[in-house]
């Protein structure tokens, strides 16, 4: 059974920064691309950004490029996404997933919650 859970989300002041890990179970983390999306209330999931399976490739939108850097550790079936500068707007459930963002996901996990307030 694919399991993801995420962690690391909380009540920070805009400007500030916040590190997301998502565990990840049950499939060759190794072998798959992995994605971080969001989802305001009233609103759309977002993608937010995508790695390669090695880590060396990472694919992020305008909104958050430049301000969020995702990396993995395969050795330990861990991704991570490193939250810096945040902004009002960026506050939303992040969810980590299996799979690339271009070509779809089949796995998505229940996803920690990222407030940004003053």
């Amino acid at each position: 059974e694919v399991q993801l859970v995420e962690s690391g989300g909380g009540l920070v002041q805009p400007g500030g920064s916040l590190r997301l890990s998502c565990t990840a179970s049950g499939f060759s983390f190794s072998s798959d691309f992995m994605t971080w999306v969001r989802q305001a209330p009233g609103k759309e999931v977002e993608w937010v950004s995508t790695i390669n399976p090695g880590g060396r490739t990472m694919f992020y939108p305008d909104s958050v490029k430049g301000r969020f850097t995702v990396s993995r550790d395969n050795a330990r079936n861990t991704l991570y996404l490193q939250l810096n500068s945040l902004k009002i707007e960026d506050t939303a459930v992040y969810h980590c997933a299996r799979g690339d963002w271009r070509y779809g996901l089949t796995a998505r996990g229940q996803g920690t919650q990222v407030t940004v307030s003053s």
